[in-house]
């Protein structure tokens, strides 16, 4: 038997949902003693802002894929 996907309709686009993230997980990190945890939160929030700068980038007018 498969399982059932969980499906839902996103109401942000993909570049403001990975921004929004990397703010909340900066700030909250902000608020943390250093440590393990805060680390992790700020490695998250660093690359969403990466994931969010390549999603740009390759959704660009200008972009060309290279290959076969």
């Amino acid at each position: 038997m498969t399982a059932k996907r969980n499906r839902r309709k996103q109401t942000q686009p993909l570049q403001q949902r990975l921004t929004s993230f990397a703010e909340a997980a900066r700030e909250r990190a902000r608020r943390m003693p250093p440590g393990k945890e805060r680390d992790m939160l700020l490695r998250r929030a660093k690359q969403n802002e990466v994931t969010s700068d390549l999603t740009d980038l390759l959704s660009a007018p200008g972009y060309r894929r290279h290959g076969g």
